[in-house]
């Protein structure tokens, strides 16, 4: 699947219209909710598989972004929006699961295997990298999306052109502790020059009160707080790695992943991917992603 760097002119023009039609930019968001998919009915599953028990509970556990515009971002009204949690609901429809069962939690980059090894969530979907590191901790259904990880610096910054500028002009660069996106930046700057955050947001306002010269993670989480910003930031460069978003789980649970998988097929098929997309992340990328290719369950 190729990956896309999202234009600034696109973005620009996609805030512009919302901003326009809804007079505030926090509609801006996380995009819009999806219709609610179709919640199956009278579910059977296997004893003592996850499923069965999720089912049973009537309720599930998901970790997820609370500040990552167009994948997971919670509302002044405590609504939670974007890709993400999207596919979190299509996933507990298909357990049983209505959307208002579902015990949304909070997973920060540097917290996520934490919170699957402690049993404290049922599955992250959280802008959350496949990587053999991760692997040794959690085990991951999907991938579901394929990002590529980019710059955002200020709108009136022409230095910084991509990657390769970032050490000899010496920008101080932004990213969240526990993230791929602050190991791989690593190949391109000396230490020195790498502030880390817990959330991107904090990255986001340091950019905006000059602490930082530039944010690096993916393309689409840096797409929306581009979209966000009334100009003040744009996008520089390509995509210069990878990044398949996975649906972390415990690690081993075999079954799980591959009902996972099952779902997120069926989702593409019937459409419900397509629409979970076009509410979200499709207010600035209209252009529908293909489903990338599982990884083997283990």
């Amino acid at each position: 699947m190729r990956l896309r760097q999202l234009s600034l002119t696109a973005v620009a023009a996609t805030a512009a219209l919302v901003l326009a039609a809804c007079g505030q930019q926090e509609s801006i968001g996380g995009g819009d909710t999806a219709p609610a998919p179709d919640v199956a009915q009278d579910v059977q599953f296997e004893a003592g598989t996850t499923m069965a028990e999720i089912a049973e509970a009537g309720t599930i556990r998901i970790g997820t972004k609370f500040d990552q515009p167009l994948f997971g971002q919670r509302a002044l009204d405590s609504t939670l929006t974007g890709f993400d949690t999207e596919i979190g609901r299509i996933i507990a429809a298909q357990l049983g699961i209505e959307p208002d069962a579902i015990d949304w939690v909070e997973a920060p980059s540097a917290q996520r295997e934490t919170l699957i090894e402690r049993g404290e969530v049922d599955l992250v979907v959280a802008t959350y990298t496949i990587n053999d590191t991760r692997r040794e901790s959690v085990s991951f259904a999907g991938p579901y999306y394929q990002a590529g990880q980019t710059l955002m610096v200020r709108s009136d910054n022409t230095d910084i052109t991509g990657p390769e500028s970032l050490r000899a002009s010496g920008a101080r660069v932004c990213s969240v502790t526990g993230s791929t996106p602050a190991e791989n930046i690593l190949e391109y700057i000396d230490p020195a020059q790498l502030t880390l955050f817990e959330a991107y947001t904090q990255c986001r306002d340091s950019l905006g009160n000059n602490q930082v010269d530039v944010v690096t993670t993916d393309n689409v989480i840096l797409s929306g707080y581009v979209s966000e910003s009334d100009g003040a930031y744009k996008l520089v460069g390509e995509t210069f790695t990878e990044e398949p978003y996975g649906i972390g789980i415990t690690k081993g649970d075999v079954a799980f992943c591959e009902f996972i998988n099952e779902t997120l097929t069926e989702a593409e098929a019937s459409g419900a991917y397509e629409a979970a997309w076009t509410a979200t992340a499709g207010t600035i990328d209209p252009e529908v992603p293909t489903l990338p290719e599982f990884d083997p369950c283990s």
